[in-house]
């Protein structure tokens, strides 16, 4: 039994300070932190654990959401709660007016998407949060593609929630955490004594030591670069061939520091005669090509009648159905060369035209 428990130890002590490394590299206190197995789970635990130990009241959400947090929006609709959606413009970024006003009673918790993983736009959260402490309604922030990309110091943001995952930036898949405000009430979606009872079932020990690792070699990046991410540059330069070609616009937010994620590449595409392609046709020809993008969310992959239904991030920013289902995204990560991306445009403008020659577009 002593050599049992000496193990035992050994993986709790891991365990712990796995957790006080990622705290710290988030500007948070350890006994905020809460493992997960995603950000799915986190999402959830956040917005139902929340919930759970409050009155029903209203929940404010954006049009832009994450289908995880669609999800748990949705469970709460069943369970009472008044969901309204946010508004945003035609780049995708939230309705600041709108979102004042919408903090009246009876809302009680809003939640909002940082990076849209779809579209890149990057979200005002610094001043939402404002608006939202300033309210004292609690604040939920999906931080999954911001992650790794820019230095998030919480202690400094009225932030209450943020969720995160460590497959995002080259971390192991199946481990997530949630931080959450110490003083805010909340209750678990799993029973067990686990995480501080927040979290039953036992921790992997050796996931969260990936997530750390993930985190640390993310941050001495940004380190090293004064805080920016690095390729920002690489996705500048491979932007500015893509959008040279007829036919190819860009999607979301303009290519700038603080309006968009620094890795991301979402384009509209269109035919040189003007009609747009089926954004996943393209997706299609380029992996016989090689090459390895998305189309919408990875989350949200609908088809109907035979078709695919236009993104609904893309409606929601006004686009109609036909370039809604037009969105190509490109995302890139440490693990490339800038020589890999040399061949990329042309690669693309030759799976555009294959597309429209052998397949109409479809």
């Amino acid at each position: 039994m002593l050599f049992r428990s000496g193990f035992g130890l050994r993986a709790a002590e891991s365990l712990e300070r796995s957790r006080q490394r990622l705290a710290e590299l988030l500007g948070a206190h350890h006994h905020e932190l809460t493992f997960c197995s995603g950000a799915t789970e986190a999402i959830h635990l956040a917005l139902l654990g929340v919930a759970a130990a409050m009155p029903p009241g209203r929940l404010v959400i954006s049009a832009v959401e994450h289908p995880a947090t669609a999800a748990a929006a949705a469970r709460l609709g069943e369970r009472g709660w008044q969901v309204v959606v946010l508004p945003v413009d035609r780049q995708g970024v939230i309705d600041l007016d709108a979102l004042r006003a919408m903090l009246s009673p009876p809302t009680r918790l809003v939640s909002l998407i940082w990076g849209q993983s779809e579209v890149g736009t990057l979200q005002p959260i610094a001043e939402a949060a404002a608006l939202c402490r300033a309210a004292a309604i609690p604040l939920h922030v999906d931080a999954v593609q911001v992650l790794g990309h820019q230095v998030i110091h919480l202690a400094e943001l009225p932030i209450d929630l943020l969720s995160g995952t460590a497959h995002k930036l080259q971390g192991p898949r199946g481990v997530g955490l949630l931080v959450r405000r110490r003083e805010l009430a909340i209750r678990p979606l799993i029973g067990g004594p686990q995480e501080g009872g927040l979290r039953g079932g036992t921790e992997s020990v050796v996931l969260a030591a990936g997530f750390v690792q993930a985190m640390e070699e993310a941050s001495e990046r940004l380190a090293a670069h004064a805080g920016l991410d690095p390729l920002a540059d690489w996705r500048d330069s491979l932007l500015s061939e893509l959008l040279a070609l007829p036919g190819v616009a860009l999607s979301g937010a303009p290519a700038q520091p603080g309006k968009r994620l620094p890795h991301h590449i979402s384009l509209l595409v269109s035919s040189q005669a003007g009609q747009p392609l089926s954004g996943r046709g393209l997706v299609r020809e380029l992996w016989r090509h090689g090459l390895a993008v998305s189309s919408g969310s990875a989350c949200s992959s609908v088809v109907r009648a035979g078709a695919q239904q236009g993104s609904g991030v893309l409606r929601a920013m006004g686009f109609g159905e036909a370039e809604a289902a037009s969105g190509v995204r490109i995302s890139l990560g440490p693990w490339l060369r800038r020589e890999d991306l040399a061949r990329i445009p042309a690669l693309f403008d030759q799976a555009r035209r294959e597309l429209v020659a052998f397949r109409g577009g479809l």
